[in-house]
């Protein structure tokens, strides 16, 4: 008995000591999970979750605003000499021309016309107009770049003054990329809040009606340049248009030059890819989050290459835009400082929310979901024309379908040129164009191909606006590009606005030319390694023949007085 108890209570004393075994255990793991649990816990604080666009937005209203920087500065450094007052199509006699038209008034159907700001600024300096535009529509999108804050006001501010340069930019303004960026401007106005300037504004989450509407965009933006092309010229369909593009484009860059030397296979890859990436990748877009991921960074990367192959101005770098709404913040926060503010401050919402700690919507939040709502709905109901066109037969590519370019329709190059051919402008001293011994010198545009020792150029995103019109007057006539012929006579008058945009007056500091002349020019890269090559020659050329006879001053009187055209003054040593 005596042993029976003594066992019994060394098994108490075992149990207690076990007790207080494990009991120092638990307290010891307990202490632990202070620091192990809380590394979890901040192992969970530095994952962004899935389906939330709060840093998606910063990316997205940087972008636009670079891009919107962009096309300010070159409207800043080209307008006066395109639109400005001795332009070569004054945006003042446009405007006048449209008072006119809508009965002498300025009122709803001008502004319906022509929409912009310029109807109610004073005439008087038409250059300080559009400069000004363009400075402040520059410091506007540097602040909200540099920042990544911007709210409805700034947003929309610089949405209606590039839209008052695009109304009134004529045929200077007439590419796709204008319409396009002027849509995507007017998307990102609903990303931003009201009034507030902050990068997380709390209460002002970013909408996932207007992340669509980006995704919408570039998905229209795609199948628009892929349909055209497959209706269109019939090089894509037998996938050899790679076989010219690089040579014919508007403005090659030094890149194109070696890309156009690439084996016929790889031509035809970049066709068959081409095709893929345009018509079959925005699908994507609706397959659920991994595959509109893939989707979106297919596109960039499709565009990336475009920028190295080519000078296609802003174009390119703007569709990158939309297909960043492809990404959540989980996708895009490698883009963001760890602890960095936006980071942190995303991440603290998250936990917020994951804790039911989401503030209660406030009345401003609620008018905001109807905003948001409502823009869905005008999308889908302006999207309507541009579905119909995308299905037609018929299909027009960068036109609009309602007055302020809201919801429009794209394309690019549904057809190809299969040789590249320039206009070369060319000027004498000689007092008769017909001597034989009259020597003519040539006028260099600031990209366009002319001097075929000189390189191709590099600028994109930056844009010059008359050496890409140059590229559609050289398969066009004079007659169809009356322009080209308001530059000759600017040239022989020494016309310093006209001058601004070209890169060599050979009658720089001289005499003007007294007759000035347009040639007819076929261009081919040359062939690296070749003799012409290693002498220094990036293009070969042949002459085709004139492209506008010679003309002097007094010969374009009359056809400038018809066209209403101030003519140019004679130096007074040629009086």
């Amino acid at each position: 008995m005596a042993d029976s108890s003594e066992g019994a209570g060394s098994s108490v004393r075992r149990r207690r000591v076990d007790n207080k075994r494990q009991t120092e255990t638990e307290t010891v793991d307990s202490s632990s999970g202070k620091h192990g649990g809380g590394a979890d816990t901040e192992q969970r604080l530095e994952s962004l979750h899935t389906g939330s666009y709060w840093l998606t937005r910063i990316v997205l209203l940087r972008s636009v605003a670079f891009i919107y920087l962009v096309a300010f500065t070159v409207a800043y450094n080209q307008n006066k000499q395109l639109i400005g007052e001795n332009g070569l199509m004054p945006c003042k006699s446009y405007l006048n021309s449209v008072k006119r038209y809508v009965g002498g008034k300025i009122g709803v159907a001008a502004l319906a016309y022509t929409p912009s700001v310029l109807w109610f600024l004073s005439w008087d300096d038409m250059d300080g107009n559009l400069d000004g535009i363009a400075l402040v529509g520059m410091a506007l999108s540097g602040l909200v770049l540099v920042t990544g804050m911007a709210n409805m006001v700034v947003m929309a501010t610089l949405w209606v003054l590039y839209r008052s340069l695009v109304s009134v930019g004529q045929l200077w303004y007439s590419f796709g990329w204008e319409t396009q960026l002027l849509e995507t401007g007017f998307l990102a106005i609903f990303l931003c809040p009201l009034w507030t300037l902050s990068q997380v504004p709390r209460r002002c989450p970013p909408s996932l009606v207007c992340i669509w509407t980006f995704r919408w965009l570039i998905v229209r933006i795609m199948l628009g340049a892929g349909l055209i092309k497959i209706r269109g010229d019939k090089c894509w369909r037998d996938l050899t248009c790679m076989d010219y593009h690089y040579e014919t484009q508007p403005v090659p860059n030094p890149m194109s030059y070696y890309m156009h030397r690439s084996p016929r296979w790889f031509h035809v890859f970049e066709t068959s890819s081409n095709h893929f990436i345009e018509l079959v990748v925005p699908f994507f877009t609706f397959l659920g989050r991994r595959m509109c991921v893939i989707s979106g960074a297919i596109q960039i990367l499709f565009q990336v290459v475009l920028i190295v192959s080519g000078n296609l101005s802003f174009l390119n770098w703007l569709t990158i835009v939309p297909s960043l709404a492809c990404f959540d913040d989980a996708s895009l926060g490698f883009l963001f400082r760890a602890g960095g503010g936006a980071k942190k401050a995303v991440l603290d919402i998250q936990n917020e929310d994951a804790a039911g700690r989401t503030p209660k919507p406030s009345k401003g939040m609620l008018i905001r979901r109807v905003v948001n709502v409502s823009l869905g709905v005008a999308i889908g109901f302006l999207s309507v024309p541009v579905v119909m066109n995308l299905l037609s037969s018929k299909q027009v590519m960068n036109t609009s379908f309602d007055p302020l370019g809201i919801v429009n329709t794209y394309g690019a190059f549904g057809s190809i040129t299969k040789e590249r051919t320039e206009v070369i402008f060319q000027g004498t001293l000689s007092p008769d164009p017909k001597d034989p011994d009259a020597v003519w010198e040539e006028y260099q545009f600031l990209c366009k191909p002319g001097d075929v020792y000189r390189r191709p150029c590099l600028i994109s995103p930056y844009h010059y606006r008359l050496d890409w019109l140059m590229w559609f007057a050289a398969f066009q006539t004079y007659e169809q590009s009356e322009w080209v012929i308001h530059i000759a006579g600017r040239l022989l008058s020494n016309d310093s606005n006209v001058l601004s945009l070209l890169d060599h007056n050979p009658f720089q500091g001289r005499d003007p030319p007294r007759w000035v002349r347009g040639e007819h020019f076929r261009y081919k890269f040359s062939v690296p390694g070749s003799a012409s090559a290693v002498q220094g020659k990036w293009w070969l050329r042949k002459r085709i023949g004139p492209y506008f006879p010679a003309v002097d001053l007094e010969a374009l009187r009359g056809y400038f007085q018809s066209r209403n055209w101030p003519h140019p003054h004679l130096p007074r040593n040629r009086m």
